[in-house]
């Protein structure tokens, strides 16, 4: 069984470094020109260095210490990794971001907030002034303007970025943990939990570097065409699918109700957390997926019939997956 394990650990921790080598050539290539130059050129800036290049290195440290940690305190291990790998992430993004990216740019206004400028000789903003502009302007829009582009910062869209790299983190380690039970515990019956987590982060963790690349094919307006809509949909389930699949992880062979209740209601609120960044990043506005009464405001709060009901799907999934889970469980 240990061989097994040993196995399984060197397996895991290559591939969390293959995974990580395009994020992390990023942040050296980054800290290479930082620490010749004390700036970026706007020019060489690699799109979503962070959050993620902190997550790779976070979730890599993470992964090979966790049997050192198991080994030292058993009973907190998990806590123990876990803490350290957000601690990790948070030291090297609050890093990242107050790197300088150096731009020269007029003042042309495409949004509330956004300002773009280009021939007005070098301007240094802060890493993540930069990141938020990528953010506030999709593909679309900076295809359409010519980048460079800069924003002034607005530190909202930092709570998006948080809250994924948090959740990515932790349902890691918690995948890892498992694993690490079930083969030095011979801990079988949680297998099904597991696969079922593993494919919640993988099409989770998918999901979020298509939107790096396309913003999933929004056109700068409130208003996203039924593909843009479906996708985000898509990813907002997802979310809070993933983090309540985490939180179920915990409570498999409980009661049933509320192993299927909690979880259920962390992963409807942090979807509804999602919401709430969006709107604060966008002046109390959200993206509208459609046209019609289903997809418009309702009345004075500006959630739609739509958005209510992508909040609640990742609870009744989330509910039902626990549900059958436990049911598994406590039959064998």
């Amino acid at each position: 069984m240990e061989n097994k394990y040993k196995k399984f650990y060197l397996l895991s921790l290559a591939i969390l470094v293959l995974l990580s080598i395009y994020p992390i050539y990023m942040g050296i290539s980054v800290l290479v020109q930082y620490f010749q130059n004390g700036f970026i050129p706007s020019e060489s800036y690699p799109r979503y260095i962070i959050p993620y290049t902190p997550i790779c290195i976070s979730v890599i440290i993470s992964a090979a210490l966790l049997p050192v940690i198991h080994k030292l305190s058993n009973r907190f291990s998990v806590v123990i990794d876990s803490v350290l790998g957000v601690a990790v992430f948070f030291i090297l993004e609050l890093w990242f971001e107050k790197i300088k990216v150096v731009e020269s740019g007029t003042n042309t206004t495409i949004a509330p907030n956004i300002i773009i400028e280009f021939n007005m000789g070098l301007r240094e903003l802060p890493l993540e002034s930069w990141q938020y502009s990528l953010c506030a302007a999709t593909p679309e829009v900076l295809r359409s303007i010519g980048e460079p582009i800069y924003a002034e910062n607005n530190p909202a869209f930092k709570l998006h970025f948080y809250l994924i790299s948090i959740l990515i983190i932790l349902s890691i380690i918690g995948i890892l943990y498992g694993f690490l039970k079930v083969l030095k515990e011979n801990l079988y019956l949680k297998m099904k939990a597991l696969t079922v987590q593993t494919l919640c982060v993988a099409l989770f963790v998918g999901l979020c570097i298509f939107a790096c690349f396309t913003a999933f094919y929004r056109n700068g307006t409130r208003y996203i065409s039924p593909l843009s809509a479906f996708l985000t949909g898509l990813f907002f389930v997802v979310f809070g699918v993933t983090s309540g699949m985490y939180a179920a992880s915990f409570l498999l062979g409980k009661n049933r109700q509320v192993s299927m209740l909690i979880p259920s209601i962390i992963a409807m609120l942090t979807t509804m957390a999602m919401y709430i960044g969006e709107l604060v990043l966008m002046d109390g506005k959200l993206f509208v997926f459609g046209k019609g009464l289903f997809f418009e405001p309702l009345g004075s709060i500006p959630f739609s019939a739509c958005d209510i009901i992508i909040v609640l799907i990742p609870g009744v999934i989330t509910a039902l997956l626990s549900g059958r889970l436990n049911a598994n469980k406590q039959a064998c």
